[in-house]
């Protein structure tokens, strides 16, 4: 999945598993590649290089002979450089393989991951566990939230009274339902995952019930549509993909 980003190139979100092969993809198209100066971002504090040599990191840039730049942001930053041998120091092999199988690993490693999916009037929470994420708790609710009226006067402020009650309504009760849902892996989380509308969420986070949870959000925003039980089951293929900035050589 890719789209335009600001400031140029494009964004492709690639599974962990497909991650080493697309880069030999990308380095035969483009003439070969070297992996280039490793960054830190989101949670990361250190920077190093991408040999793996650095401190850790969140971001690891993979640079083309022809001027072609993929930026591969890690999911869960930071990326340690302790991580386990990757098995790519083999005869033959590219050498910016062993890093890239590294983020690969990195991205696959088990941990237990709680999402909160929240539209006004919709909510879902739930907890991924497992190497192969799967949903381990989950609630998915809604409540009616009125739309915007048309009509003028005191009619007109008399239901955005309505509509403000009902939304703080089913903002509370998607935090309680976040709070009860989580509740029992607490102490277990390792990352938190949030999504659906910011407008929502920002609301949301004056909830000091949410507080402990919320320390743990990483930093990519998942926007997805209604947060149905479909919707939360597919998360787990957005938060664990590593998001790359594709720029095109000048």
């Amino acid at each position: 999945m890719g789209n335009e980003g600001p400031g140029g190139g494009r964004w492709i979100d690639v599974a962990p598993e497909r991650l080493t092969g697309w880069l030999e993809t990308f380095a035969q198209r483009h003439g070969g590649a070297t992996a280039g100066q490793a960054t830190g971002t989101g949670q990361g504090t250190g920077t190093g290089q991408g040999t793996g040599t650095g401190q850790a990191t969140g971001t690891v840039t993979f640079l083309a002979a022809d001027g072609a730049v993929a930026q591969c942001h890690v999911p869960f930053p930071p990326l340690p450089d302790s991580l386990p041998e990757a098995g790519a120091e083999q005869a033959g092999a590219h050498p910016w393989t062993h890093r890239a199988e590294q983020i690969a690993a990195h991205a696959r490693a088990e941990r237990t991951v709680a999402v909160f999916l929240v539209r006004l009037g919709g909510y879902a929470a739930g907890v991924f566990t497992g190497p192969a994420p799967q949903l381990a708790a989950s609630k998915v609710g809604a409540r009616l939230v009125h739309g915007r009226s048309a009509a003028g006067g005191t009619s007109q402020h008399r239901f955005a009274r309505r509509r403000e009650k009902q939304a703080a309504e089913a903002l509370a009760v998607a935090a309680t339902t976040a709070v009860a849902v989580f509740g029992p892996y607490a102490g277990k989380i390792d990352a938190v995952v949030l999504g659906g509308d910011r407008r929502a969420m920002a609301v949301l986070r004056a909830d000091p019930r949410l507080a402990p949870y919320l320390a743990l959000a990483v930093e990519r925003f998942l926007t997805v549509p209604d947060p149905r039980l479909t919707v939360l089951r597919s998360t787990p293929r957005l938060f664990r993909a590593v998001r790359i900035r594709l720029t095109d050589p000048a």
